[in-house]
């Protein structure tokens, strides 16, 4: 017979929160309440929970993301998320208990993926192929619609373009090389040299040491830069382009100078920000299931060693992505 300790067990959940912006320390794991779907929502049992430079960058209180919750702390960071369905609230049709599912969810007020549980909108959830192990799934909405938007709506990359891909390896990176190899371009992507060997097994045509290399002596005429590392490297990358050539820049912080330098030159740079779109994530699922994309996992980390978790995402040169494990 269950007692109500068994039951009070079962309703609870851990989750990562804190409670004011600053360094590592703030990150907290505590329990609660696991909540219940309001209308269009689910419940989702986290396996996978991606982590996003974004992420540290909110907690200590740097960016857009830090002004839309400095006032609804403590908050449970963490926009990706992958799992399994376990209720559905009312007027939900598209999805059921048992589904394998992943999502950007709560962006950019919400959160919530640094959790056991987790509530999403049901729109805001694509089916995970069989293909993909839901931890490792769990690392893939919010980088690989960043690669998607920024070379498929803004750049409009066609199939035998040249695109220069800063930081290819990284978590953005190595998705945007293998979208833009898919497409059909010739994909040149900078790394430090011990990336050489994983960025030639996606199929990347040219790797460049960024340490070692002037991008600016090796690249002309470019259609696209996709630029994930900003400021002097942007406005370097800014002499690669050709006539028609467009230039997209993804960290805010440099976005403006980066264009407003493309624009005295008289060439094209835009920046941009990423929004959840279940549509480009279910195209994105297709790729996967076919086997022409691989989500790389560099490491996956257990809830509490979170603080660990953020202190190799700072550093700034992870292969792939970083996961937490929240089974």
């Amino acid at each position: 017979m269950e007692t109500n300790a068994d039951q009070n067990a079962e309703s609870r959940m851990r989750h990562v929160v804190y409670d004011r912006f600053g360094d590592r320390d703030v990150l907290q794991v505590v329990q609660s309440a696991v909540p219940a779907p309001a209308t269009g929502q689910v419940l989702v049992r986290v396996h996978g929970a991606g982590l996003n430079p974004i992420d540290w960058k909110t907690r200590k209180g740097l960016g857009f993301a830090a002004r839309q919750i400095e006032h609804s702390l403590p908050w449970t960071p963490g926009y990706d998320m992958a799992g399994e369905v376990v209720t559905v609230g009312d007027e939900v049709t598209t999805l059921a208990p048992g589904d394998r599912v992943m999502g950007m969810i709560g962006f950019p007020a919400g959160g919530g993926g640094y959790s056991e549980y987790a509530l999403a909108a049901a729109d805001e959830l694509a089916i995970v192929p069989e293909e993909l192990d839901l931890v490792a799934a769990g690392a893939l909405p919010l980088a690989a619609l960043t690669a998607w938007q920024a070379l498929f709506e803004v750049a409009k990359l066609e199939s035998g373009q040249k695109i220069l891909i800063h930081a290819g390896a990284g978590g953005v990176g190595h998705f945007a090389v293998q979208f833009a190899l898919e497409r059909g371009a010739h994909v040149i992507a900078t790394a430090s040299a011990g990336n050489r060997d994983f960025l030639a097994e996606l199929g990347v045509h040219e790797v460049i040491d960024y340490r070692t290399t002037d991008i600016g002596e090796e690249c002309y005429g470019l259609d696209v830069v996709l630029d994930l590392v900003g400021g002097d490297t942007g406005k370097r990358s800014l002499h690669t382009l050709g006539e028609q050539g467009v230039l997209v820049t993804i960290p805010t912080v440099t976005a403006d100078e980066i264009i407003s330098t493309a624009e005295s030159l008289g060439l094209r740079a835009h920046g941009m920000m990423v929004r959840p779109d279940v549509f480009h994530l279910e195209e994105i699922a297709e790729l996967i299931e076919d086997g022409d994309v691989k989500v790389h996992i560099e490491k996956a980390f257990a809830l509490d060693d979170v603080a660990q978790a953020h202190e190799l995402l700072e550093g700034g040169h992870v292969r792939g992505k970083l996961v937490l494990d929240c089974r």
